[in-house]
């Protein structure tokens, strides 16, 4: 098999009525603050929060009864592996997916929850996809690769058909790129339907695998990344050489664009994505003079967060706008003096959140303490007017 335009509408049809055809809307307000025109696919809406079932249910749909019935494995830090238990359960074929260590608790639970086995093994995926494949060979079962089959690319390529028929005239598609199956998909179809829109991939800085390749360059990758959907250390061979060549370029961004466009998500359009699932607002944000005045089409791959790390996203971005702002201030060991500095924040207007004495700091006096005063303020000018207040009553004061 090859893929092109005819395998991905061949794929299309497949998938139609059993997938969610997800919404491709216009953000008005995410616009406005990038000086671009977004258009959001909400992949987080399909029945596993992400769009790896459109190429887990594509493959499958393809097997053969006796492939089915020897059953399939596969490895994924999460999406892909519920998209596969999902539809596998669906279509009656026993399925094991391999999950690396660390992998969100969410993303195993929900896998299990569709009839899944899981097994857990390895510290990155490339760890449990090798796993994974040692199992499926001894068990004579099918693997189904996250991203280096064509099938799976050609079912993850529907979704170019489905943006480009609800606004013919994008001129930008930004894909995140883990493995490449996603963008290879994506760039097929909609190069095929209109050769001149730009194709631009996102990385994320820990795991540049695809830019690396592209360039020539041996680039570290790992790390610990919000972005572990696309946490991929190698690119599939397969992936790579079908989007190379259609792809215009690609971005890299850091863990703090993630975390920015996370929060921009939910604040702005009340809605969820895991740091995989922003990676294209994440880099309109990072990047806004590239997409000024386009129309660009965004993908919001997948929901699927940990929701002590979205609450720790929320809050850490809190305090990058200053909403949240600690003041550390050295002063007397006496009665009377977090009574003083509390009538000085209320007076000001902010709320305090938390109080910490530290009385075993070597650089303050023994008859000192340094008091970290947490507090919630309205925005970054009235957290400074707190803080000329607070540095207004002698003491010294750092603002963090």
């Amino acid at each position: 098999m090859s893929l092109n335009l005819e395998t991905i509408q061949a794929a299309a049809s497949r998938l139609k009525g059993h997938i969610v055809e997800t919404p491709c809307a216009f953000s008005q307000k995410l616009s406005a603050l990038t000086r671009s025109q977004l258009w959001i696919k909400y992949e987080n809406q399909q029945y596993t929060s992400a769009f790896k079932e459109r190429g887990a249910l594509n493959k499958l749909a393809t097997l053969s009864a006796e492939e089915r019935a020897r059953g399939v494995y596969a490895a994924s830090a999460g999406n892909h592996a519920q998209g596969i238990a999902y539809h596998a359960q669906r279509l009656g074929i026993p399925a094991t997916i391999v999950m690396p260590h660390g992998t969100p608790f969410v993303k195993v639970q929900k896998t299990q929850g569709y009839g899944a086995r899981v097994v857990i093994e390895g510290a990155t995926y490339d760890d449990a996809s090798a796993h994974a494949q040692t199992l499926c060979r001894d068990a004579s079962a099918v693997y189904v690769h996250p991203f280096n089959d064509y099938e799976v690319m050609a079912g993850q390529g529907t979704l170019a058909i489905e943006m480009l028929e609800a606004v013919p005239d994008l001129d930008v598609l930004l894909v995140p790129i883990g493995g490449g199956g996603l963008i290879a998909g994506m760039a097929t179809a909609a190069k095929a339907l209109k050769p001149w829109i730009k194709i631009i991939g996102v990385e994320a800085a820990m795991y540049p695998s695809f830019a690396a390749r592209r360039r020539g360059l041996n680039m570290p990758t790992g790390g610990s990344t919000i972005a572990e959907g696309i946490a991929v250390r190698d690119v599939g061979e397969l992936s790579f050489a079908v989007a190379n060549p259609l792809v215009d370029d690609v971005l890299v961004i850091d863990e703090a664009d993630f975390e920015r466009a996370i929060a921009a998500f939910v604040n702005v359009e009340k809605t969820v994505a895991e740091g995989a699932g922003a990676a294209g607002l994440a880099a309109v944000m990072r990047y806004p003079e590239k997409f000024e005045g386009q129309k660009v089409g965004l993908i919001l791959c997948g929901g699927n967060i940990d929701m002590r790390l979205l609450a720790s996203v929320l809050q850490r971005e809190l305090v990058r706008e200053k909403r949240l702002v600690t003041y550390r201030i050295l002063g007397d060991d006496r009665p009377g003096m977090l009574s003083l500095m509390a009538d000085v924040i209320s007076r000001k207007g902010g709320n305090i959140v938390d109080v910490a004495h530290n009385r075993l700091v070597l650089d303050v006096p023994a008859k000192g303490a340094e008091f970290d005063i947490l507090v919630e303020t309205q925005d970054a000018r009235h957290a400074h007017e707190i803080a000329d207040g607070l540095r207004a009553t002698g003491y010294a004061l750092r603002m963090e």
